[in-house]
């Protein structure tokens, strides 16, 4: 198996709105998450969030810890998120194995040691999306399944934004210390993910799109809300919000995201706010 891990810098909304198109997806757009028997890992430095995924094929993968973490082990110091958008799978966590099918969760406590994936079918290989986050304490490690989400049906058809969206890893489910995590899937003729779109300086966010058509595409919204930018992004790509930018997203088809948030605030109801008038 093989570890691969990027750093990327906390950019200043001063700085950001002088950046062209590349600069733009080189500090904020995380392109490639699955790779077979391979661990794919991007730090960021804004809450120094982790952003990751594994795609078990032809072995079981390890989660190892990398030099700049300075770690015996990756969960020394940190708690990990987990959701599965592949086919069924295993993760292994100190000797105890989770069976995780397609769209379920794991927590994964912080002290864990010994974190292995695994795919139930070689054809069919799970694809493990995992977030991570500095911790301050441990929390036991819990599957979530989608029966055990907390479940809300948001937007409408003559809005372009009608939406089930599933918590997950959220205070009213389990405990964490600042990572949560959950889902949102876009009925179809939808294609706004959110709207009106928000900001929330208490926290930073992390959208990682998929289930959406090969030959479409979503345009993501960030940046301050009277400054923004956009990001063309592809099936199972994510993208990086600091806490100064909004974060939505408008596809060419209907699709799914996950959402994963870290900071100070477990609310998720934590929004500043933005209307379409207002936007720039």
């Amino acid at each position: 198996m093989t570890t691969n891990f990027e750093e990327r810098y906390a950019s200043h909304p001063a700085d950001y709105v002088n950046y062209g198109t590349e600069r733009l997806r080189d500090e904020f757009l995380v392109p490639k998450l699955f790779t077979a028997d391979t661990v794919n890992l991007t730090y960021t430095h804004v809450d120094r969030m982790i952003v990751g995924g594994v795609m078990p094929v032809d072995s079981v993968v390890k989660l190892e810890t990398v030099d700049a973490l300075k770690s015996d082990y990756f969960l020394e110091r940190r708690e990990l998120g987990i959701i599965n958008i592949g086919g069924p799978g295993c993760v292994e966590v100190d000797g105890t194995v989770y069976e995780i099918g397609t769209k379920e969760s794991l927590y994964v406590s912080r002290g864990s040691q010994d974190v292995k994936f695994s795919s139930n079918v070689k054809t069919a290989p799970s694809k493990f999306y995992i977030l991570s986050t500095p911790a301050h304490r441990e929390f036991p490690t819990t599957k979530v399944g989608q029966g055990d989400a907390q479940v809300i049906e948001l937007g409408a058809s003559e809005t372009c934004n009608k939406r089930t969206l599933r918590k997950l890893l959220v205070k009213d489910v389990l405990q964490t210390c600042q990572l949560q995590m959950g889902m949102t899937e876009l009925a179809p003729g939808s294609c706004w993910n959110t709207m009106p779109c928000h900001t929330h300086s208490r926290r930073m966010e992390v959208y990682m799109y998929f289930n959406l058509p090969e030959d479409q595409a979503v345009c993501h919204f960030m940046g301050p809300p009277q400054q923004t930018r956009t990001i063309w992004m592809q099936n199972e790509q994510a993208v990086i919000s600091p806490t100064w930018s909004l974060h939505s997203g408008v596809g060419t088809s209907n699709y799914t995201f996950i959402w994963g948030m870290a900071g100070e605030n477990h609310d998720y109801d934590d929004m500043d706010k933005v209307q379409p008038t207002e936007l720039r």
